[in-house]
């Protein structure tokens, strides 16, 4: 199957910007007449390398636009680098992207953990870190740090929307809590206690964190199951959370599983820690799923089939990861070609923080991206999805 409709959205991105173009060319760094230069960092290894498709993906949507005439007439060179999930390596690797390759912004960086770690730099130095693959609060705090704009759904409302599910469908659970012990793990913590309110924080019997230099949550587990708990939630990352979930069924214990959407990944989490041990988890979900039979007709899955088959052809369209990089690059794309021709770093901030009922391919039905200087987060409201036989299905609202 041809990619037509994809090359013809390439296309519009390559036409005229409309009101967003300036009489005069106003450039900034990484840009000329024909490149727009931007950079990120990727997870490639460590121990949160089920994340590198998302790379993968980003890298081969832009190759897909340049193909179709580029961003406004300029080919758009994203540099993708390896972080490796580490604070030292995301930092060495932001500053060779800003001082030495010369980038407009670092856009799509992925993970709470490299995202912390050059926060600060970039916010210095004035230099777009746009769309990040983060929900923590702390990147969206426009007083503090302007220069920072998250696209991941906030932690805290996914905490905050498993928090009421549980209230509303099993008012008698007795939960345990896996959790990263950092701002990821901790912001997802928050907004469930909040949901589940005072009364409601009692229902849950045990806590165990984990850093992300544990070989493995085997104890924690152990840990979490003496507790006599019934229901478990992981705010975890990928490698955890697959840890866990295959150390729950080595050890018999059943309870109801409820996975952050970072690790629901079929690909990168699921299948790793065997499909039998995650029959009737729970998530969250703004996606469409290329693996659902409820899509297999809808025009947004073909697209991004056939965009996957040509251009990320080793990594599955199943991988919740990889589909977050395709949604995440058209977000760029269109934060891009909002600039026209004024293409400073000062404008982009400003455009990527004025999306109003934006839609990309992808997205559920009634999902739309609006954010403002005010509040940069872009998502206002999740769906609650079940694990059946070999894919998510989505819960009636």
């Amino acid at each position: 199957m041809r990619i037509s409709t994809l090359v013809a959205v390439s296309a519009l991105l390559g036409a005229c910007a409309g009101d967003a173009s300036a009489a005069e060319k106003q450039y900034g760094p990484g840009v000329t007449d024909t490149e727009i230069k931007i950079g990120q960092t990727v997870p490639y290894s460590g121990p949160a390398s089920a994340f590198s498709s998302y790379g993968r993906v980003m890298t081969g949507y832009f190759q897909m636009l340049n193909e179709a005439g580029g961003i406004n007439g300029r080919k758009v060179n994203l540099i993708s680098l390896d972080n490796a999930y580490s604070p030292p390596k995301a930092i060495e690797q932001t500053r060779k992207l800003v001082d030495d390759d010369g980038v407009l912004a670092e856009v799509g960086t992925v993970g709470t953990v490299p995202n912390v770690a050059v926060q600060k730099y970039l916010n210095q130095n004035k230099v777009p870190q746009v769309f990040i693959s983060a929900g923590g609060r702390r990147f969206n705090d426009p007083q503090n740090f302007p220069w920072t704009v998250p696209f991941y759904p906030p932690f805290e409302m996914e905490g905050a929307t498993f928090g009421k599910f549980i209230l509303k469908h099993m008012p008698n659970a007795k939960i345990a809590v896996l959790y990263q012990n950092d701002d990821y793990g901790k912001d997802y913590l928050a907004g469930f206690k909040a949901a589940l309110g005072a009364d409601g924080t009692a229902k849950i019997v045990a806590e165990a964190s984990y850093e992300l230099s544990y070989p493995t949550v085997d104890s924690e587990v152990l840990k979490l199951k003496a507790s006599g708990a019934d229901t478990i939630v992981y705010f975890a990352t990928p490698k955890f959370a697959a840890q866990g979930i295959k150390k729950s069924g080595e050890l018999n214990w059943k309870p109801t599983q409820f996975l952050a959407s970072p690790v629901n990944s079929i690909q990168g989490v699921l299948a790793p820690a065997g499909l039998e041990n995650v029959q009737g988890a729970y998530t969250t979900q703004f996606t469409k799923q290329a693996g659902d039979p409820a899509w297999a007709d809808d025009a947004d899955v073909k697209q991004y089939v056939a965009f996957m088959k040509k251009w990320a052809p080793n990594d599955s369209p199943n991988d919740s990861v990889a589909l977050s990089g395709y949604i995440n690059a058209q977000a760029i794309a269109k934060g891009i070609q909002r600039c026209g021709d004024n293409l400073t770093r000062e404008n982009l901030l400003a455009q990527a923080t004025s999306f109003s009922k934006e839609r990309v391919g992808m997205l559920l039905p009634g999902i739309e991206l609006t954010n403002s200087k005010d509040n940069y987060a872009p998502y206002r409201s999740l769906r609650m999805a079940i694990f059946e036989k070999t894919s998510w299905k989505l819960l009636e609202e």
